[in-house]
């Protein structure tokens, strides 16, 4: 691709760019700490290796008393504005502290030019420079923390040159009362449970079925005898706004073609999501089985291919919102007992208004799926299209968009599509581990050219899913004149 000169030249432009709690300079990531005479830390880095993870707080802030807390100045820094509200207009620096430290759910406020603003739901702190956001240079920004940190020993005291210490502070405890009470006043919502409800249901989370980025995914069974999969999210930072993110989307909506979203937990440190149990579990231990008892016959791939379309269609025109979903591949596909496909994971999806035609977002989603467009950050629907149209070849080829067992020249799929597609061999595609589908290879190749109409590199001239719907609905067989020019589209 193109275009690379598109990206921001400052990462610390997007929220969170290192993490939950973590300092975004231009020389790289730091943890929140304040040096002192004592060796004093308040905070350490998730994971030394990956800076950009975020950080912890040794000392988390207690909600039962305000006395043993304080804020740290933060001169030169500010909050990228997550979530921040204004509280007056009128308030003195005094005041703002008072009534930051009376208000479990602040974690930090920022004093400018006379008004006071409490931010909660994280924090990302950032050197002050010229931004998309504005300037900060002139602001203060005060951080609560807890008064009583663990001390460190100064030999653990090292700083990279590449990440540079920064005295600053910062504390995890408030987001989750605020997360609680966002959730409690969302209408519409799934059944909330509590922590201890659902390891019951789960038997202590004693039968894993699944593992992912987030979290690990348990088999369980509802008093009723209904049977779920609760997935238990861990850790911070982008887990939380995942886990927000999925109730908000799927909490509310219903269609066969998504997964159910039964219920949640939101209890202190806790977050767990409680869907309907799908028993064929996702798609890709399917289709990228090499084994031919269990290859999946054409009628089934054809009917798991429209479902997905159907589901996506609802997403895009069936809701008061248009979802974006934004991580559409094999994974995030979950089958029931009659493979019955529905889209599952909705912890990147972005919602906009009806009336809004594309949206300015941050990089999220899976390499090997994600549209060209991506490179500017302004998306559309149309990436869902895009990741769809990769899925599809996946299902029809029964093989990864990336598979390193192949020899070089044919490691990344969609290249190879189109060497195929120059060559009039995309017979060669079709699955070769099922018999099935190289007896209906005629009609597989016809799908293949919905992919295609699927991929062109221009989002304005792909298809809707609702139009990608139309033509399966109107006809049997794909129509054969579609446009297929996603070479230079």
């Amino acid at each position: 691709w193109e275009g690379t000169d598109l990206l921001p030249i400052d990462p610390c432009s997007y929220p969170f760019a290192c993490g939950n709690y973590g300092v975004c300079l231009k020389e790289g990531c730091s943890c929140p700490v304040e040096a002192n005479e004592n060796g004093t830390t308040y905070f350490k880095p998730i994971n030394y290796t990956k800076p950009d993870l975020g950080c912890y707080a040794v000392s988390p802030i207690s909600c039962e008393s305000s006395i043993h807390q304080s804020f740290l100045e933060l001169q030169g820094y500010h909050f990228h504005p997550v979530k921040k509200y204004l509280i007056s207009e009128t308030k003195t620096l005094k005041e703002c502290k008072a009534l930051c430290l009376n208000n479990c759910s602040c974690e930090a406020f920022m004093d400018t030019e006379g008004s006071c603003y409490f931010l909660s739901g994280g924090l990302s702190i950032v050197k002050s420079y010229s931004s998309g956001y504005g300037t900060y240079n002139d602001n203060s920004a005060f951080i609560k923390v807890q008064s009583s940190p663990i001390s460190q020993s100064p030999n653990k005291n090292v700083s990279s040159p590449k990440y540079t210490s920064v005295i600053v502070g910062s504390s995890l405890g408030a987001i989750f009362e605020v997360e609680e009470d966002y959730l409690d006043n969302m209408l519409g919502m799934p059944t909330r449970f509590s922590y201890e409800e659902l390891k019951n249901v789960t038997k202590n989370f004693s039968n894993k079925i699944g593992e992912g980025g987030f979290g690990s995914v348990f088999h369980g069974t509802l008093p009723l005898g209904s049977k779920v999969a609760v997935k238990h999210l861990v850790g911070f930072g982008a887990v939380n706004k995942s886990f927000v993110a999925e109730v908000q989307t799927i909490g509310s909506i219903n269609h066969f073609n998504l997964v159910s979203l039964v219920g949640f937990c939101a209890e202190k440190f806790n977050r767990l999501l409680v869907y309907k149990y799908m028993a064929n579990g996702s798609l890709d231990r399917w289709i990228f089985n090499k084994s031919q008892e269990s290859a999946l016959r054409w009628q089934i791939r054809k009917k798991i291919i429209i479902d997905i379309a159907k589901g996506l269609a609802y997403l895009h025109e069936g809701c008061n919102q248009k979802i974006i979903h934004l991580d559409i591949k094999p994974q995030n596909i979950l089958l029931d007992e009659n493979f019955n496909a529905r889209v599952s994971d909705f912890g990147l999806s972005k919602l906009i208004g009806r009336d809004q035609s594309r949206v300015v977002t941050a990089i999220r989603g899976t390499p090997g799926y994600m549209a060209p467009e991506w490179l500017s950050s302004v998306i559309t629907e149309k990436a869902d299209v895009y990741s769809f149209g990769i899925v599809v070849l996946e299902i029809l080829c029964g093989r990864p968009n990336v598979d390193k067992s192949q020899l070089e020249e044919d490691m990344h799929l969609l290249r190879l599509f189109r060497r195929k597609q120059e060559e009039g061999q995309l017979l060669d595609l079709v699955d070769q581990c099922s018999d099935d589908m190289q007896s209906n290879a005629t009609e597989v190749v016809e799908m293949m050219k919905v992919a295609a109409w699927c991929l062109q590199n221009e989002y304005a001239r792909r298809p809707s899913m609702s139009a990608v719907v139309k033509l399966f609905e109107d006809s049997n067989d794909v129509v054969s004149n579609l446009n297929e020019d996603f070479l230079n589209g």
